[in-house]
């Protein structure tokens, strides 16, 4: 299929509601072991965190999407770091509920866009967000946020591109959250300092769920500026 023929999709939507919609924080998660797995998805739950991205950054990330899957019903989780097309069809396998790339590829798109999973392509430059813009993909993923621009850059674009909205992602801290959430142009924002390693390896589930609970309550002061 040609670039020109790739199939016009809907937002990254998980039924009616938008993935960047779902929370003001997107949990990133890289698991070493799937047996946390389920835990970990029940703390982020429990802190108000239901839409979670596991990363295809170790042996362990399809086992432990797919555990999340049919054991924690009430999260919605999606696969990160999807670069190649056969990982998207393992990743429908496993059960994931929408599917985030670091970029994009024609490849690629055509096969997020023919999975009939929601997806977030990743762009860091305003000719990667035109050609998403020009197949009817409205919602993207901007990474890596702090190294590509960051807050300055997504004003810039709410100008010219106000169509587009993003899931920065990349550097973001608890404290730099808030600037981005301000944005109009911005639905939530990435990040992993609510699963810190140290916590998971503990197996300190109520500081996780704590510390989800935290970012998850970042939206109504952000937002109400």
């Amino acid at each position: 299929m040609s670039s020109s023929s790739l199939p016009e999709v809907r937002p990254a939507a998980t039924a009616s509601v938008s993935v960047l919609d779902l929370a003001p924080v997107l949990p990133v998660v890289v698991l070493d072991d799937a047996a946390v797995a389920v835990p970990l998805a029940r703390a982020l739950v429990a802190g108000g965190l239901r839409a979670i991205e596991v990363t295809l950054r170790t042996p362990a990330a399809l086992d432990a999407l797919r555990a999340i899957a049919a054991e924690v019903p009430e999260a919605v989780v999606g696969a990160g770091t999807v670069v190649t097309p056969d990982q998207v069809s393992a990743c429908v396998d496993a059960g994931a509920r929408f599917l985030v790339g670091p970029g994009w590829t024609e490849g690629l798109l055509e096969a997020m866009a023919g999975s009939g999973l929601p997806f977030l392509p990743g762009v860091s430059t305003v000719s990667e967000v035109m050609a998403l813009l020009e197949r009817g993909v409205r919602e993207m993923k901007f990474f890596p946020a702090e190294a590509s621009g960051g807050t300055a850059w997504l004003k810039a674009l709410a100008g010219p591109l106000p169509q587009a909205r993003f899931c920065p992602t990349g550097g973001i801290t608890p404290a730099g959250a808030p600037a981005y959430l301000a944005l109009p142009n911005v639905g939530c924002v990435g990040g992993s300092w609510m699963v810190p390693a140290e916590a998971v390896a503990a197996r300190d589930w109520a500081r996780i769920a704590e510390l989800a609970r935290e970012a998850a309550g970042l939206s109504a002061g952000a937002r109400c500026r």
